[in-house]
C-alpha cells in the first residue's frame, strides 16, 4: 500500500488549525503543532494517523531540532498567529517584535528548514493570512504589517519554488469564530458575535480544496468573507 501524504499544521490545537487538521485527516498523516499540549493530545486521540508536534515556533533552535527527521512533507499549513491591537502612539517595540516573531519569522524559518522535505514531495505551503493582510485599519498596525509581509513572503516563495513543483497558497479569511477572535473583540471593547463570523470549518474547506486541486490548478490566493 502506498504511503499516505504527510501534512504539518501549526496552530492545530484549536480554531482554523484544528479544523484544517480534521479536514485533512482522511487523506493525510498529520503532525500537529501547538502550544496547548492537552488540546493537541485530545485532537490526536480523535484523528488516526495524527502525531503531536508541540514545538515552540519562535525558538529556532528547537524548531531546527524538531524537523531533522522530516524527510518528506506534502503539505505545510501555517496557522499559528498572534495579535495585539494598539494605536501607533502606544504600540511599543516589544509588541511589534512579538507579533513579527510568530506571524512572520517563525513562518519563514520553519519553511526554510522544511524546503528539502517539501521539494522532495513537490509539496504545498498554505499560509493562513487575514483580511488585515489586504487592508490595514487603525490600531492594527503590527498585526497588519506582519500579514502584509507574510503575503510578500508567499509571493516570493511561490516564484522561487515553482520550478521545483511546489505550490503556495495565501488564505485571507475574515472574522472567524476562534479564541483569537474573542480576544480581538475584547481588545476592541466590542461584543463577540459568532453568528456574524465564519466558522473555522468554512475556512478549512477552501484550504483543503486548494491542497486537493488537480495538478493543472494552482490556487494562489483565497479570500473568504462571512456572508
Amino acid at each position: 500500500m502506498p504511503e499516505r501524504p504527510i501534512a504539518l499544521v501549526t496552530g492545530a490545537s484549536r480554531g482554523i488549525g484544528a479544523a484544517v487538521a480534521r479536514a485533512l485527516s482522511d487523506t493525510h498523516d498529520l503532525l500537529l503543532g501547538g502550544r496547548d499540549t492537552d488540546a493537541l493530545r485530545t485532537l490526536v486521540d480523535e484523528l488516526p494517523g495524527a502525531t503531536p508536534w508541540p514545538v515552540e515556533l519562535t525558538d529556532h533552535h528547537a524548531v531546527a531540532t524538531a524537523v531533522t527527521d522530516i524527510e518528506r512533507l506534502n503539505v505545510l499549513v501555517h496557522s499559528a498567529g498572534l495579535i495585539e491591537l494598539a494605536p501607533v502612539a502606544d504600540a511599543r517595540s516589544d509588541s511589534w517584535r512579538r507579533t513579527f516573531e510568530l506571524n512572520l519569522f517563525a513562518v519563514t524559518e520553519l519553511t526554510r528548514l522544511l524546503l528539502p522535505a517539501l521539494r522532495a514531495a513537490k509539496g504545498h505551503v498554505v499560509l493562513v493570512n487575514s483580511g488585515a493582510g489586504l487592508s490595514a485599519k487603525p490600531h492594527w498596525g503590527s498585526y497588519a504589517a506582519s500579514k502584509f509581509a507574510l503575503r510578500a513572503f508567499a509571493d516570493v516563495l511561490r516564484a522561487e519554488e515553482a520550478a521545483n513543483g511546489m505550490r503556495v497558497t495565501s488564505v485571507f479569511p475574515g472574522r472567524t469564530v476562534t479564541d483569537m477572535q474573542r480576544n480581538v473583540r475584547e481588545q476592541e471593547d466590542a461584543a463577540f458575535e459568532p453568528e456574524r463570523y465564519l466558522r473555522p470549518e468554512s475556512v478549512a474547506g477552501p484550504i483543503v480544496s486548494a491542497v486537493h486541486a488537480s495538478a493543472d490548478a494552482h490556487l494562489t490566493e483565497i479570500v473568504i468573507r462571512p456572508s
